[in-house]
């Protein structure tokens, strides 16, 4: 972790699970659907028009807020914040500027060091999505630009922290929480586009920040910040100074690219929005509070009391709320720590190197799995292999078993593979008998083979090494 590195992350999410904008009646429901189609008068920012607020959008913020450990305000109020760019037909933003919803809150995550580590968050307010820049190449190559409107007015919240993180890695690791977090409130759909984009800060001690805009990846953010640090270096070690501005990462290429001179607070003209009044929501917290679903954190903690699972798992299975939901599914009918150990350890890692999700697989098939090894019907080697082949081609575990001939060896059956290796692997025995404890892993290895990997690795070790030490 390097000692001078600053960041601090301007994260947007995008309330994307509402059935309408947060100042219209528009469609949120855009993402496939042809370019500027979802737009209406009030999202467009045409005369005459008024706002309207989404009052569930305000209740989905303040769930947010209350979830960061926020405090939420007895009152708030939004802004115009005003600037001219292509996707942003109103020439401003309504915002919240001087009463956020949230402040003053927190997250833990594990630094890289291994031990915990507070990130806190300045603050959370509620304001519009501009609309979306396509571009014909890269940022500053590209030939034209097109806009659509689709996205303007959809309803986001931007999480704020202080500069408390000290590398790439813990800007990700913070990210991994957060978006932990807003899947189990149920706010958004992550995997939709625009669903969570961030703004990172960045400078080296002593150095002026600079910004990297609108990064779509928690990969993408942890890139773009590396590369700025060795950029920040080379230009200090040329005796050269930081130029604060703003720059895009080309995810592409992996570089930043310089796209205008960072602009202060004052520059964007911030007033009170003269069409929208003060919104009072001390009264809404207590119910809101009262609805929040049990979070990451208090998961893995229940978790491990009620099921007696390792740290590490319980981490595992709470990092996704779908795969928290699978885990309960299943421990109802299974040992807890065994289902801890092949869904945290196996399962995942099958699902994560096919890309797809927890889904993909069933809860009655991993409980009969787990029931063949509790019953000694299949070796742990077979149980891998049922899982990838109903992940890659479907199926039950009974037929897989059948038909891939899966089934554990029957102990007369692995006797006599024993006996007949023997018979064959004289110079490994005798290798044995000279002190070379390895040599046995060879008449192991020809056992499993005659046995077709249906045996247990382990039995079979302790029954070769017997009948070498009757010799």
């Amino acid at each position: 972790m390097e000692n001078d590195v600053i960041i601090g992350l301007e994260v947007h999410v995008q309330f994307n699970k509402l059935k309408s904008k947060l100042f219209c009646g528009c469609s949120t429901d855009y993402h496939d659907a042809p370019p500027n189609t979802h737009t209406c008068p009030v999202c467009l920012g045409l005369p005459g028009t008024l706002p309207v607020v989404n009052k569930k959008a305000v209740e989905y913020a303040i769930r947010v807020a209350l979830a960061l450990n926020c405090k939420v305000q007895e009152e708030t109020l939004f802004y115009r914040k005003n600037y001219y760019y292509p996707d942003l037909p109103k020439a401003f933003q309504i915002t919240q500027y001087d009463y956020p919803l949230g402040t003053e809150g927190k997250i833990l995550i594990k630094g890289e060091d291994g031990n915990d580590r507070l990130i806190r968050i300045n603050r959370a307010h509620m304001e519009e999505d501009p609309g979306r820049l396509v571009h014909a190449g890269t940022i500053d190559r590209a030939k034209y630009t097109m806009v659509d409107y689709n996205r303007c007015g959809m309803p986001l919240l931007e999480i704020v922290t202080e500069p408390d993180l000290r590398s790439p890695k813990e800007a990700r690791a913070f990210l991994d929480k957060l978006r932990n977090i807003l899947e189990y409130l149920d706010v958004f759909d992550g995997n939709l586009e625009g669903a969570m984009r961030i703004d990172a800060n960045i400078s080296l001690k002593g150095g002026v920040r600079t910004e990297a805009k609108n990064i779509s990846s928690h990969k993408g953010v942890e890139k773009a910040l590396a590369y700025e640090i060795t950029r920040q270096r080379n230009i200090q070690r040329r005796g050269m100074k930081v130029i604060q501005e703003t720059r895009h990462y080309d995810e592409l290429r992996g570089v930043t690219v310089s796209i205008r001179s960072k602009v202060g607070e004052h520059d964007y003209r911030y007033f009170p929005e003269p069409d929208l009044v003060q919104m009072k929501i001390a009264d809404w917290v207590p119910r809101i509070e009262a609805e929040l679903p049990e979070l990451p954190d208090a998961k893995r903690e229940r978790f491990k009391s009620q099921y007696g699972i390792a740290d590490d798992h319980a981490k595992s299975l709470t990092s996704d709320i779908k795969v928290a939901n699978f885990y309960e599914d299943v421990v109802r009918q299974t040992r807890p720590r065994e289902a801890a150990v092949w869904i945290a350890d196996v399962l995942k890692g099958e699902l994560n190197y096919r890309d797809v999700g927890i889904e993909s697989f069933s809860q009655d098939h991993m409980v009969e799995i787990l029931g063949m090894l509790k019953r000694d019907k299949v070796t742990e080697k077979g149980a891998v292999e049922v899982i990838r082949e109903i992940l890659d081609h479907g199926g039950s575990p009974a037929d897989v078993v059948k038909s891939r001939g899966l089934a554990k060896a029957e102990d007369n059956a692995v006797m006599a593979a024993v006996q007949e290796a023997m018979k064959e692997c004289t110079q490994a025995l005798e290798d044995y008998k000279s002190g070379n404890e390895n040599a046995l892993n060879f008449v192991v290895g020809q056992v499993m083979k005659k046995t077709r990997g249906r045996a247990d690795p382990g039995e079979v070790n302790k029954l070769v090494k017997e009948a070498a030490d009757q010799l």
